[in-house]
């Protein structure tokens, strides 16, 4: 893949990393999707998805589904903090459009985007 492509180190591949996120993780979810997360050492977050016959039995739509994951991720990846991310798409994906699926992932990274500390401008004192 190109430069707008997603990276072989960005991705989940090996089903180890998977139980592991399955067993021992964060969760966060939304009407179509829901995300385990866990800390990495590697100092960039990676992703991996999980799209299953239950959303849609069409291929087609899966293949949609996973593309737009890609997609959004690629764009955040830079933002998020070093986390291994599983998505797992829910039945209701399958009928909702690409933008509405990506306004909700985009709600998603935001919940794992880090807090910047150092960088507070606000005018309070804590």
């Amino acid at each position: 893949m190109g430069p707008a492509g997603l990276p072989r180190e960005a991705r989940i591949r090996r089903a180890g990393d998977f139980a592991v996120l399955r067993q021992a993780s964060g969760r966060l979810g939304g009407r179509c999707f829901s995300v385990r997360y866990r800390q990495n050492e590697l100092g960039h977050a990676r992703l991996g998805t999980a799209v299953s016959k239950r959303v849609s039995k069409r291929a087609v739509e899966r293949n949609r589904i996973k593309r737009l994951l890609r997609e959004s991720f690629r764009r955040i990846r830079s933002q998020l903090p070093p986390l291994d991310l599983m998505v797992v798409a829910r039945e209701q994906a399958a009928g909702v459009p690409g933008p509405e699926l990506l306004a909700e992932l985009d709600k998603l990274w935001r919940k794992l985007s880090p807090l910047k500390r150092g960088d507070d401008t606000s005018t309070i004192a804590c």
